[in-house]
């Protein structure tokens, strides 16, 4: 038990985990939470303005009664919710590209958190989970990798830009442990953070399956074949029809649902979890297509990627690089015209 309990410290306070997880985590919420404010750009003032039949009077009332708080309630001016949208959409673009992320990713999660509390019965499974994962991210380093951050201290360390000024024996001494007590803080935040949002995906998974097991519908399985029927889950009613066919198809797609959820708190700490992670990623899309639930299937995609080691992520980088670099090569070599094909002057008069 000593040798785990030294084990999972050195994990804690050494170096940060999965910060390219954190990356891509910061980049999709930041990305799905611009594309919801521009999808809804038309309706803004019907959904979350105060033209809204939910009216910021009646919001205040129900903030008394449960303790939420947004913004967009401190006044009903729709000039002043026009400047609070726009800053929503600026805070949005500056957190998915990691610009300033420490101050930025609060911001991001004070603009989440009014509009989800300012439109609380319009918001589904997706919304609150990003509401969830935005929060996490505020304590983790989630602009270490990827980001405008991170090009920005590359650019400075090989400009030279990091080398101090001379100090006194005394004074770099405290710099030092000061320097050093500041990172221990960010990476016991981090890896806390990043426990956290693991821990939240398993909980989902896991109750999602546990509750969907008590069901007879899932039971017999012909619980997508209600969904699949439901009005307000049918953004191609024709595909939907085809769907419902095939009654055998149906019925497995409900019980792998049921055991990738319920198994999937289980199988995170073995090479099964890949095969798990890629079925999920099919339900996912499964249910933004026929479901018409693109917000929730997005953020649970997202939400799925934590759990990829930061060694896939450097190896889809290397290989974006080579690509990028053989797609480059290949347009200049494709400009350059060989001389031996082309006749000269003389040639062509002659």
């Amino acid at each position: 038990m000593p040798v785990r309990i030294g084990t999972l410290l050195t994990l804690l306070l050494e170096r940060p985990i999965s910060l390219y997880a954190a990356a891509v985590l910061r980049i999709g919420y930041g990305f799905l939470y611009l594309a919801f404010l521009l999808r809804e750009f038309p309706h803004r003032n019907d959904i979350w303005g105060p033209g809204s039949p939910w009216t910021p009077a009646l919001a205040r009332q129900l903030f008394d009664q449960t303790g939420w708080a947004s913004i967009l309630t401190l006044s009903d001016s729709r000039a002043y919710f026009e400047v609070c949208y726009t800053a929503a959409v600026v805070t949005s673009a500056l957190f998915m590209l990691g610009w300033r992320t420490r101050a930025v990713s609060v911001l991001f999660a004070v603009v989440v958190t009014s509009f989800h509390a300012r439109a609380i019965y319009l918001t589904d499974g997706g919304d609150t989970l990003i509401l969830l994962m935005v929060l996490y991210l505020v304590v983790t380093a989630c602009g270490r990798r990827w980001s405008l951050d991170a090009r920005r201290t590359r650019l400075r360390a090989s400009a030279g830009k990091t080398v101090q000024p001379p100090l006194d024996q005394a004074s770099g001494e405290l710099r030092r442990h000061l320097r050093d007590a500041r990172l221990s803080v960010i990476t016991v935040l981090h890896n806390c953070g990043m426990l956290v949002i693991a821990a939240q995906v398993c909980f989902l998974y896991g109750s999602a399956g546990l509750y969907k097991v008590q069901g007879a519908a899932w039971d017999n399985g012909t619980a997508l074949h209600y969904a699949l029927n439901l009005d307000v889950f049918q953004p191609w009613p024709g595909l939907s029809a085809v769907a419902d066919e095939h009654d055998v198809l149906l019925a497995i797609a409900c019980y792998l649902t049921v055991l990738l959820q319920v198994a999937f708190p289980f199988v995170l700490f073995g090479r099964l979890k890949y095969p798990v992670l890629a079925m999920l990623l099919g339900m996912h899309v499964g249910i933004a297509v026929f479901l018409g639930l693109p917000l929730f299937s997005g953020a649970m995609i997202v939400a799925d990627a934590a759990f990829l080691p930061d060694r896939f992520y450097r190896a889809l980088g290397r290989l974006w690089r080579r690509t990028v670099r053989g797609s480059a090569g290949g347009m200049a070599d494709a400009s350059r015209t060989p001389r031996a094909l082309v006749p000269a002057q003389s040639e062509r008069a002659g």
